[in-house]
């Protein structure tokens, strides 16, 4: 199966879950990176890697489907 037939694939309910939450994961990490306000650097990076972690999980997360069964082997 190729990446966009993966990525067009139904997922299951449990990812669809993950997914959402990577990406609100995500957007509080953006929300904290684009501050109009200067905060401190540990809060900078704990930003940075909200965004990241969010990021990969919706992604991983869209890209997980349920496996079929094909007669290939018959």
């Amino acid at each position: 199966m190729n990446i966009i037939k993966r990525a067009k694939a139904p997922t299951p309910k449990f990812f669809k879950v993950l997914r959402n939450i990577g990406l609100a994961l995500a957007a509080v990490g953006g929300t904290i990176l684009a501050a109009p306000i200067a905060l401190p650097v540990v809060v900078t990076a704990i930003g940075g890697y909200l965004a990241v972690a969010g990021g990969v999980v919706s992604a991983v997360s869209q890209l997980t489907t349920t496996q079929e069964k094909s007669n290939a082997s018959n």
